[in-house]
């Protein structure tokens, strides 16, 4: 008697549990979406970039209307899909499956309205961390209502795009970062589905589970990461400036003192301020840096004596912490900011 008992109340709980996590995430729909953000982080810095279309304002539709045909597409897609699933399943929509389907798309719309904003904002560095964090709050709900895994999956996605900031990761890092999460992460969380209700997948399988997910996106990002470091440039001459004003070769080296002032030329614009010539911002630096120069040009490779090559010739932060306006009689107004420029993605001790 006791193990009838034990049986029935595993039933009940069972259809408790099928209660609860009803919902289904269809595998087409994460092979869908995950190969669709996985290939557009991948290309995005070769697609309407600042070459080809130098006006911001025109950049920022050109990627509003990319980004909102491409989801627009990816969404229809996998709706006929869903729904032709559920025909064959003999399934109807449920309620929860199309509240979960608003949040997803809502979701979606920020990511979108997010990247566009940062054309006019700035903050373009958080556009892969802002869509990890999104994908894996859809994710979450997602999982919520139906197999655990899912919801697991969906806050790894959270706390990778939390911690990406917080490490500070440089942009090429970034993209890599996303373009596995999505491009590998997603399609094979469409395979490491279980059964379809998440109490009957053991809490080891469903561990083992998330240990392979995380081995699959986080180990092709660092192999690429580590490749691209180790493509050192070939060696060249090493010139200081006064070598290079008597003898420019095609190809060298050349080294840049600590103290040099370096003149940053600031085109400005805006309702308030007119363009001058003499708007130059002199900038100091801090300590030696070597830079390859070829044909008279810098190739956007640097580093400090001694240290690694740099692939990235802008900055990886550039920040207005703050900014004061003073009017004293007989100076006349003035505008003090603090700038924060960093070229690497940890500032050197």
């Amino acid at each position: 008697m006791p193990s009838i008992a034990s049986q029935q109340l595993d039933s009940i709980h069972a259809m408790l549990g099928a209660g609860q996590r009803s919902l289904r995430l269809e595998s087409h729909s994460l092979i869908l979406w995950g190969t669709s953000f996985g290939g557009l982080a991948l290309v995005s810095n070769h697609l309407l970039t600042a070459d080809q279309i130098p006006d911001p304002a025109t950049r920022a539709m050109a990627w509003l209307g990319l980004m909102s045909l491409l989801l627009g597409a990816v969404s229809l897609l996998d709706w006929q899909l869903t729904r032709r699933a559920k025909l064959a399943r003999d399934e109807l929509w449920s309620f929860i499956h199309r509240q979960v389907l608003k949040v997803w798309w809502l979701l979606l719309s920020a990511g979108v309205l997010g990247t566009f904003a940062t054309f006019f904002f700035g903050g373009a560095y958080l556009v892969f961390p802002l869509w990890l964090v999104l994908v894996g709050l859809g994710l979450y709900v997602h999982g919520l209502f139906s197999e655990q895994t899912v919801e697991w999956v969906g806050g790894l996605l959270i706390a990778l795009g939390v911690c990406s900031v917080l490490f500070r990761l440089d942009a090429q890092s970034l993209q890599y970062l996303a373009a596995a999460a999505f491009g590998l992460g997603m399609p094979l969380l469409a395979l490491l589905q279980g059964q379809r209700h998440a109490t009957s997948t053991p809490f080891w399988l469903r561990s083992a589970k998330l240990l392979l997910w995380l081995g699959v996106v986080l180990v092709p990002p660092l192999m690429a990461q580590r490749l691209a470091d180790a493509q050192q440039p070939a060696a060249a001459p090493l010139q200081t400036l006064q070598e290079y004003a008597r003898n420019p070769l095609t190809r060298q080296t050349l080294l840049l003192p600590a103290g040099l002032s370096i003149p940053v030329h600031v085109e400005v614009s805006g309702d308030a301020f007119s363009p001058s010539a003499s708007s130059v911002l002199p900038l100091v630096l801090k300590r030696p840096v070597e830079v390859l120069v070829e044909h008279g040009r810098p190739t956007g490779q640097w580093r400090y004596p001694a240290g690694p090559w740099q692939h990235e010739g802008y900055p990886t932060a550039l920040l207005i912490p703050w900014m004061r306006a003073t009017l004293q009689p007989g100076i006349g107004p003035q505008l003090q900011i603090g700038l924060v420029v960093n070229m690497t993605a940890r500032a050197p001790s």
